[in-house]
């Protein structure tokens, strides 16, 4: 069977109404996947694609979407279903109408992943394994969270910076600053909260009526100042996102520096995602960083 009659059939098989003769838009594409809009019957439905063998990257993602929907804190599309077919994967998730304009939405959404982040588990990390973009993200579960960060999240993406070609500096003041990583949390024990993982701000909206929607998550368990340090790292959420998460739950005094030890490590998937343009900008926040060691 080819793709789109293979997608067809996966849809009513799954949703138990039929779904025949689809008619596609294309919806974009992103950094990573292509995207289509498949309706048929009055129903639509969003459909990611990428290569076969990234099959079990969309299956880790409709499981983080079920993660953060079994929490009842924040809206996320539905997965619908996914598979494999004609040498392509693909994740099929409920479609979302947004509007980009509807007002107090910010505060919503503040309100919202402050009620994400206190869904809780006993240790950091996360039943299986998922991606960042479309880097490997090892999650490992592990009852130290300094340990978690360092191994699975620093120095993953060191290592890997290295065996694409970005050597020296950061390898050196990456060892430094992974030996001394204790002085960021000498007063601070975070929790494992839920996490989105990717909360740029490409990857929230708003739906017809100002309802906070969030997708495309690399979801795992950890610190959220984890989650707040990325929102500010490309811009995108407003005074009164800030404002309304502060107010259901303040963030700790230490923030301010550890906000740049979070962002770092998004900044060397960066550099490993899409080349060389963030190698100074890796290399200035390891810098930053180590000089809070001395």
């Amino acid at each position: 069977m080819t793709l789109w009659p293979a997608i067809a059939a996966h849809i009513a098989a799954a949703t138990g109404e039929p779904f025949a003769n689809p008619r596609r838009r294309s919806a974009g594409g992103g950094c990573i996947s292509s995207t289509e809009v498949l309706e048929a019957g009055g129903r639509r439905y969003f459909v990611k694609l990428n290569e076969a063998a990234r099959h079990d990257m969309f299956a880790a993602e409709a499981e983080g979407l079920a993660e953060i929907a079994a929490s009842r804190s924040v809206r996320v599309p539905a997965p619908i279903c996914h598979g494999s077919a004609a040498g392509r994967a693909y994740l099929v998730l409920e479609h979302l109408e947004l509007d980009g304009g509807a007002g107090g939405s910010g505060a919503r959404l503040g309100e919202r992943l402050a009620a994400m982040h206190r869904h809780s588990a006993e240790r950091f990390g996360w039943r299986r394994d998922n991606t960042v973009g479309s880097t490997p993200q090892v999650n490992t579960e592990s009852a130290d969270w300094l340990a978690f960060w360092r191994e699975r999240r620093l120095r993953f993406q060191l290592e890997l910076a290295g065996r694409n070609g970005y050597n020296g500096g950061l390898q050196r003041q990456g060892d430094v600053l992974m030996a001394g990583l204790g002085v960021f949390f000498n007063d601070y024990r975070p929790q494992p909260s839920l996490l989105h993982g990717d909360l740029w701000g490409g990857n929230h909206g708003v739906l017809r009526g100002g309802e906070p929607v969030i997708f495309d998550p690399a979801v795992y368990y950890g610190d959220r100042e984890a989650d707040i340090a990325m929102t500010e790292l490309f811009g995108g959420f407003g005074g009164d996102f800030y404002s309304a998460y502060r107010s259901a739950w303040p963030l700790d005094a230490g923030y301010r520096v550890r906000r740049t030890l979070y962002n770092l490590y998004h900044i060397l998937n960066h550099l490993n995602l899409f080349g060389g343009g963030y190698r100074g900008q890796a290399q200035r926040m390891l810098d930053e960083l180590v000089s809070e060691l001395r």
